[in-house]
């Protein structure tokens, strides 16, 4: 199984990726939904040969500075690594430490992307709700994994 680390990815028009795959997005929510996100991610991959990335903005708060989060990189690296790995799916991890979850999120995926997003059923945060409504008039695709 295949884990790269990126920061930092440079936006790119309309979803492609330098060599023309399409790019799937899963939002980190939570460290279960987002196991289950990348499994559902890797069964659409498969079916359209579309590369996985996933999308982890974590917010510093402030007055930390954007270069001395609260977190230890590094420690948060592993912990994502590891739900890749237990989600048994080929991805890249894109970690980016923000003031605004939302922004970074923009800034990170391409117009039209495909998003995928993992949720607990019949229960899904306000944020979550928000953050996917603005994906959706951003002219997004989401897909939720429940």
């Amino acid at each position: 199984m295949a884990v790269s680390e990126v920061h930092g990815v440079t936006r790119r028009p309309e979803g492609e990726l330098g060599d023309g795959k399409l790019e799937i997005v899963v939002l980190y929510t939570t460290a279960k939904a987002t196991q289950f996100a990348l499994r559902s991610a890797g069964k659409l991959a498969d079916g359209l040969s579309a590369r996985i990335r996933l999308l982890v903005p974590s917010i510093v708060p402030y007055p930390l500075a954007l270069t001395h989060p609260p977190i230890s990189e590094k420690a948060l690296a592993q912990s994502l690594r590891d739900i890749a790995q237990r989600a048994e799916v080929p991805c890249t991890i894109d970690l980016r430490f923000c003031r605004d979850r939302c922004d970074a999120i923009e800034q990170a995926i391409a117009t039209r992307s495909l998003v995928v997003i993992g949720t607990r059923p019949h229960w899904w945060q306000r944020s979550e709700r928000k953050l996917a409504e603005r994906l959706l008039s951003d002219g997004h695709q989401i897909a939720y994994a429940e």
